[in-house]
């Protein structure tokens, strides 16, 4: 395990996650509006309903790279692993710890230590 495995999985978890919400069936989902507009046999690359939606109509990977060859190759020709290696890097660096009340820390740690002392220790 490491961190561009962690951060891999995360991705393909997030593509799990779209897959599991299911089919959008509504009028939107199945661009009714875009058929109507275009027609069939015309391209609608330039409809309203496709300038609406491109942004959120697919999931798309943080890690994967859809440009040209060209392009990525220009841009360094980076596989997923690092990439992977840059975000994992930028999400540690650009960290903020969350706030936590210190009452809600103190009882916290003292239920740590209660369950420590509650059982042998195991070293697996």
């Amino acid at each position: 395990m490491g961190y561009e495995k962690f951060v891999m999985d995360a991705d393909q978890a997030s593509m799990l996650a779209v897959l599991l919400a299911g089919v959008d069936l509504s009028e939107n989902g199945q661009a009714l509006d875009a058929l109507r507009e275009v027609g069939p046999g015309n391209h609608f690359l330039g409809c309203s309903h496709t300038q609406a939606n491109f942004q959120s109509a697919f999931w798309r990977s943080e890690i994967s790279d859809n440009n040209s060859f060209e392009q990525w190759e220009s841009e360094g020709s980076l596989d997923a692993s690092q990439r992977a290696n840059g975000k994992w890097k930028s999400m540690l660096a650009n960290y903020v710890e969350p706030t936590l009340d210190i009452a809600i820390d103190e009882s916290l740690q003292d239920y740590i230590k209660v369950r420590k002392a509650s059982f042998a220790d195991a070293n697996y």
